[in-house]
């Protein structure tokens, strides 16, 4: 059976009835069980076995807390938003390497931690009006102090698929990947489409093959900044391939003994799989399975 997905399983209550309530969340500040994320900038600080630090809540820390939840122990976990003026970085080569070193469950505590921070550092102003903004609601939105307006931490969906053709899955990969590297396809939905017509869209664009029987298999939160990946299938009705090089340097049809071989690490393998916290390899693992 497939891995467990990665970002998620995150065992903690999202505790939404202490955001709306300013004399419970003053209480869970006040908490002394109460902990806090550390961050560097919003990559995470490895403790000395490799998992996620958290920290007693500083009072001379002056950063607003964002509420996390409450663990299964009861204790409140916060995060605090960046230092003011702070470079963001969506993907830093440290946090990459940091990933493998966190089990499933801090992986989607981080992830989650890691969106909110992000979110609130590229939302200071309104969307509306351009003034500065303002947290609320436990550091779950943004409220505009001039207009009133209010905002809220969005993720972006995006289709990520699996085409098949007699038994071969059809895989991709763009310039900036590592040597031997492929994954499967995927694309932002956009406004006024469904998820099939998505996949049907990106197939086409991409590799110039029309698909039907679009099925669900899976999701996935995706913090890089914030997306949620949407796991697909089709079926291609044509293996001719059209690539738009724009968008991929290579594709190819691979065979379920091509997969096994790329899963199981093989030198001898015709691609190199994607890692085992991306939905692309659930996706082939699935697949096979």
């Amino acid at each position: 059976m497939p891995l467990p997905l990665g970002f998620t399983g995150a065992r903690l209550d999202r505790a939404d009835r202490l955001r709306t309530d300013p004399e419970a969340f003053a209480a869970a500040i006040a908490d002394p069980r109460a902990t806090c994320l550390l961050l560097d900038g919003i990559d995470p600080v490895p403790g000395s076995g490799g998992g996620l630090m958290w920290e007693a809540l500083d009072p001379a820390d002056e950063r607003a807390l964002l509420l996390l939840g409450i663990d299964d122990s009861g204790a409140p976990r916060f995060v605090r938003e960046a230092h003011g003026g702070a470079r963001v970085d969506a993907r830093s080569r440290t946090v990459m390497r940091l990933l493998p070193m966190l089990s499933p469950e801090e992986a989607a505590l981080y992830g989650g931690a890691r969106s909110l921070v992000d979110w609130h550092a590229r939302h200071r102003f309104c969307a509306v009006c351009g003034s500065p903004t303002e947290l609320f609601r436990g550091g779950w939105g943004r409220r505009c102090a001039s207009c009133g307006a209010e905002h809220f931490p969005r993720v972006d969906p995006v289709v990520i698929m699996l085409a098949e053709y007699e038994g071969r899955v059809l895989l991709g990969r763009q310039p900036g990947f590592p040597p031997g590297f492929f994954s499967a396809l995927a694309g932002f939905v956009e406004p006024g489409e469904s998820l099939e017509e998505a996949v049907a869209r990106e197939l086409f664009e991409e590799a110039g093959i029309a698909v039907s029987d679009v099925s669900y298999v899976a999701s996935q939160p995706w913090p890089f900044p914030s997306s949620l990946m949407i796991g697909c299938r089709a079926v291609a009705r044509d293996p001719a391939l059209t690539i738009d090089t724009t968008e991929l340097e290579a594709a190819m049809w691979v065979d379920r003994a091509e997969v096994r071989a790329a899963l199981a690490g093989d030198m001898g393998a015709s691609f190199m799989a994607p890692p085992p916290l991306a939905i692309a390899r659930y996706l082939l693992e699935d697949w096979v399975a």
